[in-house]
């Protein structure tokens, strides 16, 4: 499973590493970024639940 998230789309709202730490950090640029390359098993339900709650649809979490 890989996690992906839209630089132009991100609004830096910070949840989804509040929601996911293993998979999502924010960056320098204020923006969430992934910080593996594929989603660890114990992670994949919170990496989907970050992608739900996303409020501008950012992340795609896909297998």
């Amino acid at each position: 499973m890989k996690a992906f998230v839209d630089q132009d789309t991100c609004i830096g709202c910070g949840l989804c590493p509040s929601i996911c730490p293993d998979v999502f950090d924010m960056g320098d640029d204020g923006k969430a970024h992934t910080i593996v390359d594929e989603v660890p098993g114990d992670a994949e339900d919170c990496a989907v639940e970050a992608q739900e709650s996303c409020p501008v649809s950012a992340i795609k979490v896909e297998d």
